[in-house]
């Protein structure tokens, strides 16, 4: 079970329902959200970044790894969208990627090569969900909340257009690429530290193609949470990356 904010008082004290509680005594800022002291974050932060390390496939501690050391980066990539149009658009909006939201049927209807249509191909591939997305808990403020949640929910579009499998080799790049753009710890944990569980062969191709075309692409592109692909499904991949910056995968 998850931690839970510690009370003074025994729940359901003066009849309130303990929700109710929780969220006046632990000042709860958004459904989920689990109030936290800087050492409990900063515990967590290292407990969380040695099991991401052992298994990085434990997608609930890289969660919690980027929400307690992305103090920083987070409120830079708030600023970014708040001055970008589309992003602005996305912070008023507070869209969600997810099965719940999704027209399934539409994407796997658009033409080869549009940007809803390979999302879902992506999807189908790989065999994975938007639902799978971890909901924010730590993050003490409710607005950046929202970035690190959009963050993760477009994740998979960046594996889409970087053209990325969800191997490990795919994920150090798209990391790569991440840690570029957005500056969370967490994405540069994974970039630095991913390639070690990658083969030899793996090594020689990540250090010679991929790794620099990821690092080009990611400075060069703008910034990709600016983006609002829910309302570009029926766009080409190939001109989405070109109007972001993101050169062609080699």
């Amino acid at each position: 079970g998850r931690a839970r904010p510690s009370h003074s008082e025994p729940r359901g004290r003066h009849g309130r329902g303990g929700e109710e509680e929780e969220e006046e005594g632990g000042h709860q800022l958004y459904p989920g959200h689990i109030p936290t002291s800087p050492l409990q974050k900063a515990l967590l932060a290292a407990g969380s970044a040695v099991m991401s390390l052992y298994d990085p496939y434990r997608h609930d501690m890289v969660a919690v790894l980027g929400e307690t050391t992305g103090c920083l980066a987070l409120p830079n990539l708030r600023d970014k969208m708040k001055n970008h149009p589309e992003g602005y658009h996305i912070l008023q909006e507070r869209p969600h990627i997810r099965l719940s939201t999704l027209d399934m049927a539409r994407l796997q209807g658009l033409p080869d090569g549009s940007l809803g249509r390979e999302y879902v191909r992506f999807l189908e591939k790989n065999k994975v969900s938007p639902d799978t997305r971890m909901p924010t808990k730590f993050v003490d403020d409710e607005e950046l909340a929202y970035v690190i949640q959009r963050y993760r929910e477009v994740h998979d579009l960046m594996h889409t257009l970087l053209g990325m499998p969800t191997t490990m080799l795919g994920e150090v790049v798209v990391k790569w690429f991440e840690a570029v753009q957005t500056g969370l710890p967490m994405c540069v944990l994974g970039a630095v530290f991913g390639p070690v569980w990658l083969s030899a062969r793996k090594l020689q191709v990540l250090a010679t193609e991929l790794l620099p075309w990821a690092i080009r692409s990611g400075f060069n592109a703008s910034c990709v949470l600016n983006v609002y692909y829910e309302q570009r499904w029926e766009q080409p991949v190939e001109s989405l990356r070109e109007e972001l910056g993101i050169f062609p995968p080699p």
